[in-house]
This record gives C-alpha cells, sequence and structure tokens, in this order.
C-alpha cells in the first residue's frame, strides 16, 4: 500500500473512532443516572457562564421593587405586633402609591383569606384595589387532593385567551388544585396571575413557568399577565415551541414548558425601597420621595426578608427573593431576552467537529506537551465561544457533551498513536537485534545476552550453558552448491535449532556458518542432551537447495557451562575450543570437554 493510501486510511480509522465514541454516549444516554450526572454538570456550566456574563448586561431601571426586607419586618413588628400586617395598611400604601402615579403596582403577595379580626380593613384593601386598576394580584396552583382542599372553579376571566395552537402537558404546568385570593379581591380584579415556581433537580431556579394549565384550561403567569397589558396584546399563540405575544415578543419553551430566563445581575440588580420608607413617606406626606421613587415605574410588592422565608437560588445568587424572580421574568419579557438552548443534533454536531479537530492535531504533532496545550485551548476556546453566544445572541451551547468527547477522542486517540509508536519501537528494536537471513538473534545481541547470564550467575547463581554450533564443510559446500543455496541450508538449520530450543533459549547466528544458543538455568548435561538432539535432527533432515535439489547436512557442536567468575568471553572460548575438538574428531558430534 502507498504511503499516501496509508495516511488515509489511519485517517478513516481515527475517525471511526470518533464516532463509536459517540456511540457509547448515546447508549450511555439510555441511563438516567448518566443523563442526570450529565444534567447536573451541564446545569452548573450554565450558572458558570450565566455569572460571567450579567456584567455585561442591564436591566430594566423602569422596574422596582417595594421589599419587606428585614428593616421594614421589624418596623412593621414594633408598630403592628405582628405579621401580616392589616389589609387596611396595604390599603393606603396602594392609594398613597397611585398618587406618585406608578404605572403598575404588583403584589407578589397571596390575600388568600378574609382577616376576621379586621373586616374593615380587608374592605379598605378590596376598594383599594377595585379603584386602581393598574394594581396586579397573586395566587397559585398546587396538587393537594380534594380530601385536603376541593379544588375550585376559576373564573373564566382569570383565562389567558389563545388565538391559536395547544400547549402539551407537562408536570411543571400541569396542576389539579388551587389557591385563589379571596373571593371579595376576586370580584374587585381581573388582573390576577400566577406565581409558582419550579426548581431544578438541584434545588437551583433557571427557569419561569410563562403558562399553566388547570381543568383544560390556560392561565397566565403573573409577570405574562402584566407584560400583555403593557404590550397591549390580546392574548397569545402556541406554536413551535414558542408563546408568541407579537412579532417582537415570543417565549421559547423548553421539553418541560418551561422557559429559560437569563438573569442580570445578583440579588438587589433591581432598585429596592423598603417598605418602612413608603410607609414612613405617606405618614409623613413626602409625596416627592414617592414621585420621585414611583412615578412612571412598574412596581413589584414582595418580602425579602429572610425571616419570611422566600429566598431561592438561582444561577447567580444564592439567596434572592421570589419577588426579584418575578421581575427578573417580566425584564425577559420585555426584552425579549430569554436563552435559548439548541438541539442535541447541534451539540453532537459541535461535538463531532471539535473532536475530529483534536484528533487530527494529536495525529500531527509529535510533541506531547503541545498535543496537552493545544487540548487545553481547544477547551478553553470554546468554553469562551459559548460564553458570547449565550451574551451576543442568548443562545444555550452545552459544554459537558463536547468536553466528554473531545477529552475521550483525545485520550484513545493518544493511546492508539502511543500503541502503534510502541509497536514501531518493537519492530525497528527486532530489526536491530535480528539476523535478516536467519531470523536468529544476531551477534550483537548474543554478546548482551551472554553479560546478562554471566552477571546473574555471579550474582543469583543462575546457571547457564551455551552451544557452539558450525555447519560441516559449509565453504566446499557454497563452493559446489552456490551461495543461493548455502543461504537456503542457513535458513533450514535455524529453523531446525529454533524447533529444537526452548522459547527461554536465545539462538543466534553468531557469524557466518556459525550458530548459538544460550540456555537459560541449564546445566552442561541438559545442554549436551540439547545439542545431540539439534545434531541427530539436523543429520536427519533433506535439505533443498535452491534449484530443488535435496542434500545431507551435519553439524560439530560445543558445549560450555558457565563457571564462578567467569567472563562472558572464557565462556565462549572453551565452548569453541571443544567445537574445534568435535571437527578434529571428525565432525558431526557434539564435544563438552577440552
Amino acid at each position: 500500500m502507498k504511503e499516501e493510501h496509508k495516511k488515509y486510511v489511519v485517517y478513516a480509522l481515527y475517525s471511526l473512532i470518533v464516532f463509536v465514541i459517540f456511540g457509547f454516549l448515546a447508549w450511555l444516554g439510555h441511563y438516567s443516572a448518566f443523563r442526570e450526572f450529565i444534567n447536573k454538570v451541564e446545569q452548573s456550566s450554565f450558572d458558570l457562564r450565566q455569572s460571567a456574563i450579567v456584567k455585561h448586561k442591564k436591566a430594566n431601571k423602569s422596574l422596582v421593587i417595594i421589599s419587606v426586607d428585614d428593616a421594614s419586618y421589624e418596623y412593621i413588628m414594633d408598630k403592628y405586633g405582628s405579621w401580616p400586617i392589616p389589609r387596611s395598611v396595604w390599603a393606603s400604601v396602594v392609594n398613597g402609591l397611585e398618587l406618585a402615579q406608578p404605572k403598575y403596582l404588583i403584589f407578589d403577595m397571596l390575600f388568600l383569606k378574609p382577616d376576621l379580626r379586621d373586616t374593615i380593613g380587608d374592605k379598605e384593601f378590596v376598594n383599594a384595589v377595585r379603584n386602581n386598576r393598574n394594581v396586579y394580584l397573586s395566587m397559585n396552583f398546587d396538587n393537594y387532593s380534594d380530601d385536603i382542599r376541593r379544588s375550585p372553579v376559576l373564573d373564566s376571566k382569570l383565562k389567558l385567551k389563545v388565538n391559536d395552537g395547544i400547549l402539551f402537558d407537562s408536570e411543571y404546568i400541569t396542576y389539579i388544585n388551587a389557591r385563589c385570593v379571596m373571593k371579595e379581591l376576586s370580584k374587585a380584579s381581573e388582573n390576577i396571575g400566577m406565581i409558582n415556581v419550579a426548581r431544578d433537580n438541584d434545588g437551583i431556579i433557571r427557569n419561569a413557568i410563562p403558562v399553566f394549565k388547570y381543568k383544560g384550561d390556560y392561565y397566565p403567569n403573573l409577570s405574562l399577565k402584566v407584560a400583555l397589558d403593557m404590550l397591549d396584546i390580546d392574548g397569545v399563540t402556541f406554536k413551535d415551541n414558542y408563546i408568541i405575544l407579537d412579532k417582537d415578543h415570543k417565549i421559547p419553551l423548553d421539553a418541560t414548558k418551561r422557559t429559560i430566563m437569563n438573569w442580570y445581575g445578583k440579588s438587589g440588580t433591581y432598585k429596592h425601597i423598603p417598605l418602612w420608607k413608603v410607609l414612613k413617606a405617606q405618614k409623613e406626606g413626602d409625596n416627592a420621595f414617592l414621585r420621585k421613587e414611583f412615578k412612571n415605574k412598574v412596581v413589584y410588592i414582595g418580602t425579602t426578608a429572610t425571616s419570611l422565608s422566600d429566598v431561592k437560588s438561582v444561577p447567580t445568587d444564592s439567596n434572592m427573593a421570589g419577588v426579584e424572580l418575578h421581575t427578573t421574568f417580566l425584564n425577559n419579557i420585555l426584552d425579549n431576552n430569554f436563552i435559548k438552548k439548541v438541539s442535541m443534533k447541534v451539540d453532537f454536531l459541535f461535538s463531532i467537529i471539535l473532536s475530529l479537530i483534536i484528533g487530527y492535531f494529536v495525529l500531527k504533532t509529535t510533541s506531547v506537551l503541545k498535543s496537552f496545550v493545544f487540548l487545553f485551548c481547544v477547551l478553553g476556546i470554546y468554553y469562551i465561544f459559548s460564553t458570547y453566544m449565550m451574551l451576543w445572541f442568548n443562545i444555550w451551547l452545552t459544554l459537558v457533551i463536547p468536553y466528554i468527547s473531545v477529552v475521550a477522542t483525545f485520550v484513545f486517540i493518544y493511546c492508539e498513536k502511543y500503541l502503534l509508536k510502541l509497536k514501531d519501537y518493537e519492530q525497528t528494536y527486532k530489526l536491530a537485534v535480528t539476523d535478516g537471513l536467519t531470523q536468529l538473534y544476531n551477534h550483537r545481541y548474543f554478546q548482551e545476552q551472554m553479560i546478562i547470564n554471566t552477571n546473574n550467575y555471579n550474582r543469583y547463581g543462575s546457571v547457564f550453558s551455551l552451544i557452539l554450533i558450525d555447519i560441516d564443510f559449509f565453504k566446499k559446500f557454497n563452493d559446489t552448491y552456490g551461495h543461493q543455496s548455502g543461504d537456503c541450508v542457513l535458513m533450514q538449520v535455524a529453523n531446525i535449532i529454533k524447533k529444537n530450543s526452548r522459547t527461554s533459549d536465545i539462538a543466534c547466528r553468531y557469524g557466518g556458518e556459525e550458530m548459538a544458543v544460550i540456555l537459560t538455568n541449564t546445566s552442561k548435561p541438559d545442554a549436551v542432551t540439547t545439542a545431540n538432539k539439534i545434531c541427530d535432527a539436523i543429520r536427519a533432515y533433506d535439505f533443498v537447495l535452491a534449484n530443488g535439489q535435496k542434500v545431507k547436512v551435519t553439524i560439530s557442536v560445543g558445549v560450555s557451562s558457565c563457571n564462578i567468575n567467569m567472563k562472558p568471553q572464557e565462556i565462549i572460548e572453551r565452548a569453541d575450543k571443544c567445537l574445534y575438538k568435535a571437527k578434529e574428531a571428525g565432525r558431526d558430534r557434539v564435544v563438552s570437554e577440552i
């Protein structure tokens, strides 16, 4: 095969390795434990990137929060003696804020039951809500059975108007029960939305639920309800995993029918005005303060005090109040700024491209350091690329699958490349120590092994013996039959020696027609037995020459064994003297004594 063709075969082989890796990952995807692990790590990578890009984002300054913070909670407890505060106070808050002309007042708080101790306060609050059409109230859904609470029938005015399409059920959007605002408030206003949130498996909230399904009907999230009114939109359309508000605003949905939010910062990103300051300003008649803070603003009212237990973990902060989640959701709608996660096909395409790039580089470079540097550069560049894709285009490219595939490709191809190098090294070493004609070890290797075995004997007492072999009348044989036939005889003699030796014995070509066998862990009597066995086998063998003619060949053999403090050359000289004696005695024999 031509060298160029071999190169393409190698590329095809490594490309196949990449696709096998992806097949293996796809197979692992059938196991829920693997999917959960991948999902958890990927979610953490999303949080990391969100935290990195928030400094480049600007929250909508028209969104402000009146917060019941720790100081306000203490102020309320000192002034009113209990929580929740009387409804009459909320009535005065609404009426006082309306003088400051805010666009919307949105309560991220539940007013579920009448206050039997303060019916007058309830009436005042109901009237305040009725008289101010820009006030929004909250309720939520749950899955309590009718044995605990009878599921209510909701007023049709609370439903979300759907112009077209359907939204398939999901455990996150479908509920069987509801906690409604008290009846008097429900009659006073139709500006009521849902404030349910849903954590991911790791307890962090990354998504919002735009639309809820209850008894077969759709109901809007509180912030979606506000957004529809702000944008003057009458109804939505469900299409291709989107909730379409108008041509400039649409909400992408993931497989759970939730939407992934972009985050604008940590807790406190939106301006917070403590409730105690509002109450104090109203009491003192400081209308200038109220107008400055709330005129033409969208005002959320909710709790941020840790003692009131409405604190959530989000990608950018482990302690964010629920009211800030709903504010962030509205901000996303107004900015059309939701995150869109790419499909699995796109993730796999990027993974394959990156894996092929890293595989090609590992094949081309011979430097281990460069390979590792390139690997980390690829991983780092892809992380930066995915981060900017999230910042500029609101696209979530996954990191975990590409990272796993790239690292797996690097490891597999590098190991394969190492094994091939090792195989090449072994082949090169074999060529360096092997005689090309007889395929026995060469003279250099013979000398190395003689030194090693002599040292082992002198140090550990590991006895060994040496057989020297010479083909009888080989020069005359070459002159008679030619050198090609002589080579045939040499190869056949070598094969007979190997067949009649142990695998632990070291058969070598000593030089010319002479050959040697180092017999490890073998005494002289056993070595003589082996030598006679080889001598008999050669005598009985019919040698085939280059022209096909068959002839007989004999050998002379000298045997020696190591003694204490003998050097390798002394052992060789003793075996050579025995070989010379065998020739003097008429050849075709084994001699072991000088």
